[in-house]
């Protein structure tokens, strides 16, 4: 019956669950892997809907990729027994564009959070492809392929999504605005802490986790509504901020007020960082 239908055909389709994203996906008869274009947008920005070619084709990542070969590369293919003709980025490409983004928010490129947050999205994808990747070669290798469960990569890969997208979500953890509402006695729920309290992070966490770091965010800090952690990437400090995090609340902890806090902080890392102030 596939010899009747015009190539290139889907023979096999399914859903990959990329962090709770469900993203529908290919094996032509042709043998290129694809992903669905309309899933493309929702694995790297959570959005439905919209156009992949106003997101490859932003100014900041003309040096990292080619939009114009990425979009003359996009297949429309047959999809057996559906009507309607599947449209369809490779797998490659896919790759390319989460890679691009990644390279254009490690050199400073990345000017929107919308930007950033893809980029973050995309850092995360190519982490937990290389790490089911690895685990494929290795089962492949050894014959464990035909004895593990049969979605046994997927669960691995929504897990590793999963967990990575939490540490992004959660890196600030409630012990430490509990913190600041004892040591500037507010009465507030922490839900709805006051705005200075952001400052409080500049001054106590950033300016004291590195020098380096302290002067990246103050030449490539987001807008007054951004959230610096929110673009790390996990090379530039995320994995160096979250154990700071825990030893500035451990400070915290023997401190009675937000000034002793800051003594301490500037004591405890020395080389006066807490000199190097940002103003919001």
């Amino acid at each position: 019956m596939n010899n009747k239908i015009k190539s290139p055909f889907a023979k096999y389709s399914g859903v990959l669950d990329l962090g709770n994203t469900p993203v529908e996906c290919y094996v032509l008869d042709t043998l290129k892997r694809v992903i669905s274009l309309r899933a493309v947008l929702k694995a790297i920005a959570n959005i439905e809907g919209g156009v992949v070619e106003d997101y490859i084709g932003v100014k900041a990542l003309k040096p990292y990729i080619n939009k114009r070969l990425i979009v003359e590369e996009n297949i429309s293919f047959t999809i057996p027994g559906n009507p309607k003709a599947g449209k369809g980025i490779t797998s490659d490409n896919f790759l390319k564009i989460c890679r691009a983004y990644v390279s254009a928010l490690s050199d400073g490129k990345l000017k929107t959070e919308t930007q950033k947050n893809i980029a973050i999205r995309c850092s995360i994808i190519l982490s937990a492809c290389a790490e089911v990747g690895l685990i494929a070669l290795i089962d492949e290798a050894t014959g464990y392929q035909h004895a593990r469960g049969e979605n046994a990569l997927q669960v691995t890969l929504n897990t590793f999504i999963a967990e990575e997208m939490q540490a992004w979500e959660k890196v600030f953890p409630d012990e430490l605005w509990e913190e600041f509402g004892r040591l500037t006695n507010w009465q507030g729920p922490l839900h709805s802490r006051p705005k200075y309290w952001g400052k409080l992070v500049t001054q106590i966490i950033y300016n004291t986790l590195s020098p380096e770091i302290a002067n990246y965010l103050k030449h490539n800090r987001p807008s007054r509504s951004g959230k610096h952690h929110q673009w790390f990437t996990r090379d530039v400090g995320l994995k160096s901020l979250i154990p700071h995090i825990w030893q500035i609340i451990g400070i915290a902890k023997t401190c009675d007020t937000i000034e002793e806090l800051r003594e301490q902080a500037n004591y405890q890392f020395g080389d006066g960082k807490l000199q190097m102030r940002m103003n919001f």
